[in-house]
């Protein structure tokens, strides 16, 4: 075979399916396990997006369709202007706004109930490397939170970037066990020993 030599090629069976990303994600943790066992590698996983124009009802059908219940709020790609959830779609700030403007939910975009960049808690990466699950799930109890962002520092050969996502419903997932997120931290000090 030449170099330029075309490809043999076969008509494809009725039932092929897509290829699906690998469910890396599915094996099963411990609360010693390491952290980045349960972290969404978005080096591995594409994120999901949607834009601050579009519908509640576009954002909801678009999770429904990539089996997702959080999407990364963009305008130009790759840069991210927040977060929108499951939660967030019915949530109270969405029914306020509502009753405020006086308009249907229909009327309501992405941008008007999404939590901006600036409003979200992190992790930095390096110190994921390090951590366990253990440790992940006190982070998310002490912030009170479902989902927290990892962010991997710039380097030479690339800029600051969210790097990953930890969510609790894949923690859970994972350790074949609910967690009990009433556990809230009441100290600063609670917090650092969360993250140390």
């Amino acid at each position: 075979m030449t170099n330029d030599s075309p490809l043999s090629t076969f008509r494809v069976a009725q039932g092929t399916s897509v290829a699906q990303p690998d469910a890396r994600h599915a094996s099963a943790v411990t609360l010693d396990s390491p952290a980045l066992e349960v972290m969404t590698d978005l080096t591995q996983v594409k994120a999901a997006s949607t834009t601050p124009t579009a519908s509640l009802r576009q954002a909801e059908q678009v999770m429904i369709h990539q089996g997702v219940r959080l999407l990364f709020v963009v305008n130009d790609m790759p840069a991210v202007e927040g977060l929108i959830t499951a939660n967030d779609l019915r949530g109270d700030r969405a029914m306020r706004i509502v009753h405020q403007r006086n308009l249907h939910y229909d009327e309501l975009t992405v941008g008007d109930v999404m939590t901006n960049l600036t409003m979200l808690d992190a992790i930095n990466f390096d110190q994921m490397r390090s951590a366990t699950v253990a440790n992940v799930i006190a982070t998310l109890k002490v912030f009170g939170r479902h989902h927290l962002l990892v962010v991997q520092s710039a380097t030479a050969q690339t800029p600051l970037r969210i790097r990953g996502l930890i969510s609790q419903t894949q923690i859970e997932r994972q350790l074949g066990q609910r967690i009990d997120m009433s556990e809230i931290a009441s100290s600063f000090a609670e917090i650092g020993q969360a993250l140390a």
